[in-house]
């Protein structure tokens, strides 16, 4: 089992990251990172906050055909918990989550934890 974790390099993607490392420590299991592609991950963005945790870590890195729901939802296969970011969203926005974020929460095989970053 891990928890598997949709990043991108957004503050939405860095609040997810947060969170799903403190629920992998917390559930004492590996890690799963699904790069989404969205904003690019820098080589080593994110190695050092992943090696002060602690935790076993995966990373995935974005596929060239799939999109970034299928990837997580592909990632999620087995694992305990997804961890999605959701930025703030207009009034009209609110209507429509989104289409990634909608796709993994009604379509993954476990429970979804969604994140909003600190403001």
């Amino acid at each position: 089992m891990a928890v598997v974790v949709g990043y991108a390099g957004t503050d939405e993607g860095r609040a997810a990251l947060g969170r799903a490392v403190a629920e992998a420590v917390q559930r004492q299991t590996s890690l799963r990172v699904v790069d989404t592609g969205r904003e690019p991950m820098a080589p080593g963005e994110i190695d050092a906050e992943l090696a002060a945790s602690g935790v076993e870590t995966e990373v995935v890195p974005p596929a060239v055909v799939r999109d970034a729901a299928d990837e997580v939802i592909s990632a999620a296969e087995g694992a305990e918990l997804v961890v999605i970011g959701l930025r703030r969203r207009s009034a009209v926005g609110k209507l429509i989550l989104g289409a990634n974020a909608t796709r993994i929460l009604l379509e993954s095989p476990c429970p979804v934890l969604t994140v909003k970053p600190q403001q």
